[in-house]
């Protein structure tokens, strides 16, 4: 009954946090539509958040996307020898990239080169005393600390896929091309991508990207600005966040994908 009483109480825990983190974004989004809201200092946080997490680490996500694109390659060779390589490299690189591994990794590089930061450094200005301060000066926490994290982490996901969908398509192309395992035209390679391309595989790409970078987001600023007392809160807090962040990624990954191909 002991262990029974405690799954419930976790069960109802993670269902609490969840709805927080739907009240979170629910508000962004109400309140990121209206331009009054859109001071000065808010579009100041909102571009810095922006280069944080989508700007500087384009180079790493390059840098996966290319090998990433010429692994799918390499198992294209190995699955089907020589016979139609050509008109199975675009398709495969659709599927593989483009509707699953795309979205999905460039939302595991934010979490774990951004979101961490974000809970911890929420997490300082919290015990430091910031947040207050800004209360009493009489700004709005919510619109300086949370709104334009939640929206900047979004907008940057969404743009990070974008640009590892392209390199990925990019890499298997030249590696394919220089292997000999598929063809050397670009506007063939082109055009079986094209082809391979369904309306739902944009709303695939838009939700994949920004829906769990928005939950992410709104998990580690309720984490951040959650924490107690105490510096030593910070680590559990963001530990939380992580955990959390990376939970609600597979799941609504899992949930668009049964929704959009099924």
């Amino acid at each position: 009954m002991r262990l029974i009483g405690r799954l419930g109480a976790e069960v109802w825990g993670q269902w609490d946090e969840l709805r927080h983190a739907a009240a979170v974004i629910g508000t962004v989004l109400c309140l990121s539509v209206q331009p009054r809201y859109w001071a000065r200092p808010v579009r100041n946080l909102f571009g810095r958040q922006l280069l944080a997490v989508g700007v500087e680490p384009v180079g790493f996500v390059c840098g996966v996307a290319a090998f990433v694109g010429i692994s799918v390659v390499v198992q294209l060779a190995f699955w089907t020898g020589k016979a139609g390589q050509s008109q199975l490299l675009g398709p495969l690189l659709v599927a593989v990239v483009a509707r699953e591994l795309g979205p999905l990794l460039t939302n595991i590089v934010v979490i774990v080169r951004s979101s961490s930061a974000m809970a911890t450094e929420l997490g300082v200005l919290k015990i430091s005393g910031e947040v207050c301060a800004l209360e009493a000066q009489g700004n709005d926490p919510f619109l300086h600390l949370v709104m334009p994290r939640v929206l900047g982490v979004a907008l940057s996901a969404f743009c990070l896929t974008i640009v590892f969908i392209l390199v990925a398509f990019a890499s298997g192309y030249l590696f394919g091309a220089w292997l000999g395992k598929g063809s050397r035209d670009v506007w063939y390679f082109t055009n079986t991508v094209l082809n391979a391309l369904h309306p739902q595989d944009i709303v695939s790409i838009l939700a994949k990207s920004i829906l769990p970078a928005v939950f992410t987001s709104a998990s580690c600023c309720i984490g951040g600005l959650g924490v107690g007392g105490s510096v030593t809160d910070i680590p559990h807090a963001t530990q939380r966040a992580l955990t959390r962040s990376i939970a609600g990624l597979f799941v609504i990954s899992a949930v668009v994908s049964l929704l959009t191909y099924l």
